[in-house]
């Protein structure tokens, strides 16, 4: 494949998403931008919902996880069902019943300003970080692939992929990424399902055979109820994948932002459930394109591993052509659909629950105010991303993102989970000390359990974390119902 075939691909493609942005940008002002005039059809949300979900991210990383874990993923994700299904009958009601803008308003109201700041925060960090890892996968891809060979610096890639961005982003924010982001999943499934018929096909796999193949293979083990003190044992990934769901989409402005574009509640929650349902079986979709991926490299001699698994059998192996430019394809979208929303939920977030833009702003500087924060943080993106250039070496990025999430999301757990299931009042102001101090502890616990206990926390850490968040809630309810007494 060579790099103008690359450059065009690129350009169509971001063509098509400049189209959506030109039609669906006309006359739009802060509503479209943070809440698309809550007009959005439920089925586009959800099907969009799916590539946003996945990412980047999962296009590459799921894939290159099946030589070393196997199947072991998909506990994870039977535990997003349950988590999803929190979401739709106890979050989405909620966000709905007070008509936010920013789910975290609702901790202004439950604890105060002190909290609100505190989750909203929180959310900022690992969005920033979260979309960074993201994209960094995607730029490092391309980099390889494309602007090696065009002698273009990663720094220069860095920052016309957030330019694109910026570009299909800037004028109607959320309205625009309910569209592009169905464009992108179908993109993105599309490429999925022409690599495994050309990587099946090429090991002389049937059609009709391929699921039987996949489920008769040693790397299709996918329950492991062995070790307890494993990080792959069922009942941590079953448990870690529900919390995770609830954090990464029920509690994350990104995510949840789509969901509050859309006419009812009851039309939220046909979106979350239908959204539940496919993107279950699409993971396992990947998981079935890693093993055949792995399997290929195994036959045909290919030292490629891990996020490196894909790219260079979908690129430099000779399969053809065909599955070099889809893999571009679904490369690009699967990162631009998670991408443009958490740039456009980033510059939510800031403007609502940071600089409080709907209470201090008349309504022209409410969205001039609103353009520079979504300049800002593309300026932040640029940077954290080049920065983990040069701080991530060889871990799969999945894994990575998601121990991190478990320290940034874990005080959002607390907090939600305090302020739903209880009616107890905090100390309000103690709340950024607590959300601080809970995963510096979750840390120095999850670096020593193995020595301490034989354990090893893996995904874990999220509910330890938003365990401990939840210690220190209660114990600042008790010191003021002491000192009531």
């Amino acid at each position: 494949m060579q790099p103008l075939h690359i450059l065009l691909l690129i350009a169509a493609y971001f063509g098509i998403l400049l189209l959506i942005s030109y039609f669906t940008g006309k006359n739009s002002g802060n509503d479209a931008f943070f809440k698309a005039n809550r007009q959005s059809p439920w089925y586009i949300v959800a099907f969009g919902m799916i590539g946003a979900s996945l990412s980047g991210v999962t296009f590459i990383s799921v894939p290159g996880w099946i030589e070393a874990s196997q199947f072991s993923y998909m506990q994870v994700v039977l535990g997003y069902i349950l988590g999803y299904t929190v979401i739709g009958t106890v979050l989405l009601p909620l966000y709905y019943k007070l008509n936010l803008t920013s789910i975290y308003t609702y901790l202004d109201q439950r604890f105060g300003n002190y909290s609100y700041k505190t989750g909203a925060s929180f959310f900022l960090l690992s969005r920033v970080v979260g979309a960074s890892f993201r994209l960094f996968l995607v730029a490092n891809v391309l980099q390889s692939i494309l602007f090696d060979a065009l002698g273009v610096p990663f720094w220069v890639t860095v920052i016309i992929t957030i330019l694109l961005i910026w570009l299909y982003t800037f004028k109607s924010g959320i309205k625009t990424i309910v569209w592009t982001d169905t464009l992108q999943t179908l993109f993105m499934l599309i490429a999925v399902g022409v690599a495994i018929y050309y990587v099946s096909d090429d090991l002389g796999i049937q059609g009709s055979n391929l699921l039987g193949y996949v489920l008769e293979s040693d790397l299709s083990k996918m329950f492991f109820f062995d070790d307890f003190k494993s990080a792959n044992y069922f009942w941590k990934q079953f448990l870690s994948g529900a919390f995770i769901a609830i954090v990464m989409t029920g509690l994350d402005q990104d995510m949840m932002q789509k969901n509050l574009t859309c006419r009812s509640l009851k039309d939220a929650q046909k979106n979350m459930f239908w959204f539940t349902i496919v993107l279950t079986i699409v993971n396992f979709i990947f998981l079935g394109l890693g093993l055949l991926l792995t399997q290929y490299a195994s036959q045909n001699g290919i030292d490629a591993h891990k996020d490196q698994l894909f790219p260079v059998i979908a690129t430099q192996s000779g399969l053809g052509f065909g599955i070099a430019i889809f893999f571009v394809l679904g490369l690009i979208a699967a990162a631009y659909s998670s991408a443009d929303s958490a740039l456009t939920s980033l510059t939510t977030s800031f403007s609502i629950d940071i600089l409080d833009i709907e209470k201090k702003y008349n309504p022209t500087d409410q969205v001039k105010t609103r353009k520079k924060i979504h300049i800002l943080f593309s300026f932040i993106l640029v940077l954290v991303i080049i920065a983990f250039k040069y701080l991530i070496k060889d871990e799969s990025v999945i894994a990575k993102l998601f121990v991190f999430a478990g320290y940034t999301y874990g005080p959002l757990l607390g907090l939600y989970a305090f302020g739903l299931f209880t009616k107890l009042k905090v100390k309000d102001n103690l709340v950024p000390i607590i959300a601080i101090l809970s995963p510096i502890l979750s840390y120095i616990i999850s670096e020593n359990s193995d020595l301490w206990f034989g354990f090893k926390f893996g995904f874990f850490i999220l509910i330890l974390n938003g365990f401990l968040t939840f210690l220190g809630l209660l114990l600042s309810a008790i010191l003021i119902l002491i000192r009531r007494k």
